[in-house]
């Protein structure tokens, strides 16, 4: 399989050692020094993209290669309010598009986990729920994505909250999640409930990225040759 690279900082440089060792090829490599090579000429090499950039980049980079016509896997989190309007686009030009907050194979299992105790949570208002998501210090989304994705699930099931916040509150119908920025962390989540009589908690903790790129490069190979809009659970048939 031939891939393009949108973006080629840590993650894209991760996912590159990753493909080349299951024998695919990397045909080109985007990033901020060389955006006039992402041409219809030069992605057209590619069988599939995979992009992975920042929130203000990430939708022009989808759309340019759903224009191309070219299926793209997104790992970009912080600009889910314009998916929408890249799901219409890419239904438009009959295109590919897979789209995670998180490509960790331990995280979807963990998001499955995270709705079946919310499902089970939710008759017992005894416990307050806070979300917790650790990572380094690079990272320019807060929220991150992984845990705004555990907050909508918890949000479907838990009816006695009404919606997520970045910061302590004392309202009960908040749920709060909580950003820290450390060295040299990858990336942790925890989802906890707290009464006055126990805490029942859930963690997922990644060691480093390659957990992340060996999802993308899965979904990739899922992708390719394919039409329609996919998400991790496609992938892995969950």
């Amino acid at each position: 399989m031939r891939i393009a690279l949108l973006g080629y900082g840590k993650m894209g440089k991760a996912i590159e050692e990753i493909a080349i060792g299951k024998g695919h090829e990397v045909v080109l490599k985007i990033d901020e020094n060389n955006t006039d090579d992402f041409s219809k000429e030069n992605i057209s090499k590619a069988d599939v993209a995979i992009e992975f950039t920042n929130p203000h980049s990430a939708y022009d980079n989808v759309r340019k290669a759903l224009e191309f016509g070219i299926p793209i896997v997104s790992g970009s989190t912080g600009w889910t309010d314009r998916l929408s309007e890249i799901v219409k686009y890419c239904k438009e030009k009959n295109g590919a598009f897979l789209y995670s907050s998180n490509y960790s194979i331990g995280v979807n299992i963990f998001f499955e986990i995270n709705k079946k105790l919310a499902s089970l949570m939710d008759s017992h208002p005894s416990y307050d729920i806070q979300i917790e998501e650790i990572h380094h210090t690079e990272k320019r989304d807060a929220p991150s994505g992984t845990a705004i994705s555990l907050a909508d699930q918890v949000l479907t099931e838990i009816k006695r909250k009404g919606q997520w916040v970045n910061n302590e509150s004392k309202d009960p119908a908040d749920l709060v999640i909580i950003s820290r920025r450390i060295d040299p962390a990858a990336g942790t989540h925890s989802v906890k409930y707290s009464s006055s009589i126990d805490d029942i908690e859930i963690i997922h903790t990644a060691h480093n990225r390659k957990g992340f790129a060996s999802g993308a490069v899965l979904a990739a190979e899922f992708l390719k040759d394919k039409k329609g809009i996919f998400n991790m659970k496609d992938v892995l048939g969950l």
